[in-house]
């Protein structure tokens, strides 16, 4: 597929919000660059996908891509060639569902593992983790490493991400059923944690068992930094969360939503060991794919997350703290520019990929220094 072109834009911070007390102050794109600060020019890399649901930057130094409807493909990000791997028949792609996140084992090279999750029928709708192994023009040998996830028209998650000691990390939705978060003996409305065999490994929270963390209701975004894990999770009209994800803790759903603010949910945040988020939206943004960004050629990014939204269809990017552990501002850009924005992935040299998910002519969008 062809490198489409598009007038490049350049844009500034549209908003900047210190998280603690709300303070707005409004830029354009005429304003000058702050000390220290670059215009960052965003232009569209690929167009005429459908549904592109996860991105990441491969060690090949190409963006591997999954599609909803089953297709897994490799993005070259100088031409927007697009590379197909392989089509997983087996998906069923019903609302929400699909083919939807990935992760590339981190010993790549001597280990081409790619471990995917989608959603299909066994006496009901599921969902599956399955790892492929990389031939270097295709995806073969399926093993499944966990199935019969319940699943549904919405609230499936699902990220997949392996930390440093290779331990797979999976966030899972309640599959519209909030009766299941905070029953520790299934698997939704959790991040589960495994061995890359699929086997339960010894030190989680309650043996023999996956879950890591339980209470959430459907968290659709997840990355290790800073030897912390973050995500994201749609909250129902209330309540979008980022939280950082610890052993064994609880984060409210569906008796807590956000923070632990009222008398009821105190009550049951003491009680369950309620780990309250970083931060919420109020209305709901529908934040979903993030990552960690700490590359110097936008140096007013670094040491932040990057955070994509669906319903307010914007790029949110965090500022942490020294601690990594508080959010001590938050900007937002491409601002309604180019739709709903599914993930965000980054590239070594700090070029940022954002993919839309509009059902029609999705796109990978590229950011840069100007």
């Amino acid at each position: 597929m062809p490198l489409l072109k598009k007038a490049p834009g350049i844009f500034l911070v549209i908003l900047s919000v210190a998280c603690m007390h709300c303070k707005k102050k409004s830029n354009t794109s005429d304003d000058p660059p702050p000390p220290g600060s670059v215009a960052i020019k965003d232009s569209i890399l690929i167009q005429g996908l459908s549904y592109p649901w996860e991105i990441l930057w491969g060690p090949d130094n190409f963006i591997w891509m999954t599609e909803r409807g089953g297709k897994i493909s490799r993005v070259n990000p100088t031409t927007g060639v697009v590379s197909p791997l392989h089509t997983i028949t087996e998906v069923v792609a019903n609302g929400e569902g699909g083919l939807l996140g990935m992760v590339l084992h981190p010993d790549f090279a001597t280990t081409p593992h790619v471990f995917v999750v989608y959603n299909y029928n066994n006496a009901g709708y599921k969902e599956k983790i399955v790892r492929f192994t990389y031939t270097g023009t295709s995806l073969t040998s399926p093993v499944t490493i966990i199935d019969n996830i319940s699943a549904s028209s919405i609230h499936n998650g699902c990220r997949l991400v392996i930390t440093p000691d290779l331990k797979l990390f999976i966030t899972t939705g309640d599959a519209s059923n909030q009766l299941l978060p905070q029953n520790a003996s299934v698997v939704n409305g959790k991040v589960l944690r495994l061995n890359l065999d699929g086997t339960v490994p010894a030190d989680n929270p309650v043996a023999g068992n996956p879950y890591w963390s339980l209470g959430h209701r459907n968290p659709q975004g997840l990355v290790f930094a800073n030897n912390r894990l973050y995500s994201s999770e749609h909250g129902p009209s209330n309540d979008d969360e980022i939280n950082i994800i610890e052993k064994g803790r609880n984060y409210g759903w569906p008796n807590v939503h956000g923070y632990c603010d009222s008398g009821g949910e105190q009550t049951f945040c003491t009680a369950n060991n309620v780990r309250e988020p970083l931060k919420t939206w109020t209305p709901t943004a529908a934040v979903c794919g993030m990552d960690y960004y700490n590359s110097n050629l936008i140096p007013q990014w670094k040491n932040s997350l990057l955070v994509v939204a669906l319903k307010n269809a914007r790029l949110y990017q965090m500022k942490l703290d020294g601690s990594f552990t508080s959010i001590t501002e938050t900007n937002e850009y491409l601002t309604n520019n180019y739709g709903r924005m599914r993930d965000v992935c980054i590239s070594p040299a700090g070029r940022v990929y954002i993919c839309t998910s509009n059902g029609s002519n999705d796109k990978i969008i590229e950011l840069k220094a100007q």
